[in-house]
């Protein structure tokens, strides 16, 4: 009998040290340990990573993180005078690791996707190989379900998915084709574990995104694929939204005050994953890991905590600002 109450026993401290650890870290709990155990990031120095939509936020700041320990870099986007303030924060950054081949600016419309073969193409005459491909190029969305006009589904797929997907099938084709033991990396979101209201477009792109990826995971190809999800992240995203009419922007800035995690956090996080290349990793803040966690693994309860708070407290948390606040 002693052996029930100790098993039973056990089985409850598991899930109070769960519950704890996902109240107070700012990541999952298998990349907290990698973060202390796990390969450094500094075992990326001379690999050549790819970023899209590097010229700012999540993009911009692990270039600089990734540029601290030698990794060679594409930066990629449509905006090149930001482009070029990014490469020379990378080079500052680096610290003598990094000269100005090692860092490699291509302006690049993501949805210009017939273009893809060519960008790439340029990329390999420029480094002669790539190891890492970061898909982290795309936009968010604050808009509610019945408003939607089906063209900005169909434009935010094409920017959040499909450029994707076509841009890592290339990549894929190279990495078999030669021979390299490659690496896939998709910026997703913790709406590819949640739904979140008020955000019906995004969040159906990025659960697409996670049934690309984790596919791709299955198959056997001899490459490593990460997927990973930022929570609320400090960064200009609102500004860029989709909302719920063609060519219109969400345009709001996010607040200083905001809790949010720090882009500089999040792309340390990012890096860590890459040089330990999990399959699929998430980081945020408090209580929102909470609720990730309970909308991975029991997606049940996570419904009604949803629906429990209500769609305005949700939006709270996510945008940064304690329950009951405005």
């Amino acid at each position: 009998m002693w052996l029930f109450s100790l098993i039973g026993f056990c089985v409850v401290l598991y899930y109070i040290v769960q519950l704890c650890v996902f109240y107070y870290l700012d990541s999952d709990f298998e990349l907290y340990l990698l973060s202390k155990l796990g390969k450094p990031i500094s075992s990326l120095r001379g690999k050549v990573v790819w970023i899209t939509g590097a010229s700012s936020g999540i993009g911009r700041d692990l270039a600089i993180t990734l540029a601290k320990h030698g990794v060679r870099l594409c930066l990629s986007s449509r905006k090149l005078s930001e482009l070029m303030k990014v490469k020379q924060e990378c080079l500052d950054a680096s610290r003598g690791y990094l000269n100005d081949h090692d860092v490699f600016v291509l302006q690049m419309d993501m949805l210009e996707i017939d273009s893809h073969n060519t960008y790439f193409d340029k990329v390999i005459d420029h480094f002669k190989t790539l190891d890492i491909l970061v898909n982290n190029a795309g936009r968010s969305q604050r808009a509610e379900w019945n408003t939607i006009q089906l063209k900005v589904d169909r434009e935010l797929f094409e920017l959040d998915v499909f450029a994707v997907v076509n841009l890592s099938r290339i990549a894929l084709n190279y990495f078999i084709e030669n021979s390299v033991k490659g690496h896939i990396a998709v910026t997703s979101s913790v709406t590819g574990l949640v739904a979140f209201p008020n955000s019906a477009t995004y969040t159906a792109a990025k659960h697409a995104l996670h049934g690309y990826f984790e596919t791709l995971q299955n198959e056997v190809f001899g490459i490593d694929v990460t997927i990973f999800c930022p929570g609320p992240t400090a960064t200009n995203f609102l500004q860029e939204c989709f909302t719920n009419t063609p060519g219109e922007k969400f345009n709001k800035p996010v607040g200083a005050d905001d809790k949010r995690l720090t882009s500089e956090r999040c792309a340390k996080l990012y890096s860590i994953a890459l040089a330990n290349k999990t399959l699929f990793s998430w980081a945020g803040t408090r209580p929102m890991n909470f609720i990730f966690y309970i909308g991975c693994y029991y997606p049940n309860v996570s419904r009604l905590l949803i629906k429990t708070l209500g769609i305005e407290n949700i939006d709270r948390l996510r945008n940064g600002r304690p329950l009951g606040e405005s």
